[in-house]
């Protein structure tokens, strides 16, 4: 019998969120998810794109694939919008050629964090570092080149697996009696369990209604608090002290406020999203055991 599983192709497979896709793979037994990392399909190479979607017959395509390297944008200009950028909008026009659903993962650093209220998807977007002005000009070539992708601004992702505050923050507490956590920066922490949870919704349920979106666990914090909860849960001895900002300079500018509303997500896709602190006690558990 032919098989009539629906391909799923996951670029960016060996990231945070990637992983988190992988890990859901045998709860979508109806979807063939396709993983691909940089080494295996760079989406900076137009060529090598264009033949692997003339090849294989993708239903829709989740775009994971990013240069987030934060600081190290600040000196690295031209990599990180020619991933986060470029290769977007590459990949976009690739999807719309082949009838490809497309969904892009971009960020809430797009937002300049001088508000006081949770941003929505229509607030003026204003980038005060390089990778956010890479992440916001991927946003406009995705919808340049596809005017039915699918946008989702993210924000403070952690995970059980790559490299993320969680896990810093887990190191940090056994190997330091005190450490100091920035107290002036609030946002809102996303278990990247979640967020893949809540894509796979959409593509199983076929419903892809084009748009910028925002997608966070539910409730704002602080970096202090954030770490200030991973210690109660982790019942450590470490004292965490808050600091301010202008205490911990990097090179990169980070936004003081960048919480994202997400009624919109949750009111067209019918999604329901877990608090911060419940996601993160199960993020724990697994790091934990």
């Amino acid at each position: 019998m032919e098989n009539l599983k629906k391909n799923i192709l996951i670029t960016g497979a060996n990231g945070q969120l990637g992983m988190e896709f992988r890990a859901l793979e045998k709860t979508y037994p109806d979807l063939n998810l396709i993983f691909t990392s940089r080494d295996e399909l760079s989406i900076t190479d137009e060529e090598k794109l264009d033949s692997f979607f003339f090849s294989a017959n993708i239903f829709a395509c989740v775009n994971c694939a990013a240069y987030t390297a934060v600081d190290k944008a600040e000196t690295d200009e031209k990599t990180a919008f020619a991933v986060n950028a470029v290769a977007a909008g590459n990949l976009a026009a690739i999807c719309t050629k082949y009838k490809t659903h497309f969904i892009h993962i971009s960020t809430d650093y797009v937002f300049a964090g001088n508000g006081e209220r949770p941003y929505i998807e229509t607030d003026d977007t204003h980038p005060i570092n390089v990778y956010a002005a890479s992440k916001l000009a991927g946003e406009k070539n995705v919808l340049q080149q596809n005017k039915e992708a699918i946008i989702i601004r993210t924000s403070w992702v952690y995970s059980s697996f790559g490299k993320n505050f969680v896990k810093t923050m887990m190191r940090l507490m056994s190997e330091k009696e005190n450490i100091g956590v920035v107290s002036d920066q609030m946002g809102c922490p996303t278990y990247a369990a979640d967020l893949a949870g809540a894509i796979m919704q959409i593509i199983a349920a076929d419903k892809f209604v084009a748009g910028i979106y925002h997608y966070c666990n539910s409730g704002v914090t602080s970096w202090y608090e954030f770490a200030v909860e991973i210690k109660n849960i982790l019942h450590s001895k470490c004292t965490v002290n808050p600091i301010a900002t202008q205490d911990y300079p990097t090179p990169a500018l980070r936004p003081h406020y960048s919480a994202v509303d997400t009624t919109k997500i949750r009111s067209v896709f019918n999604l329901s999203i877990p608090g911060w602190q419940s996601s993160l006690q199960k993020c724990l558990q697994i790091l934990s055991s």
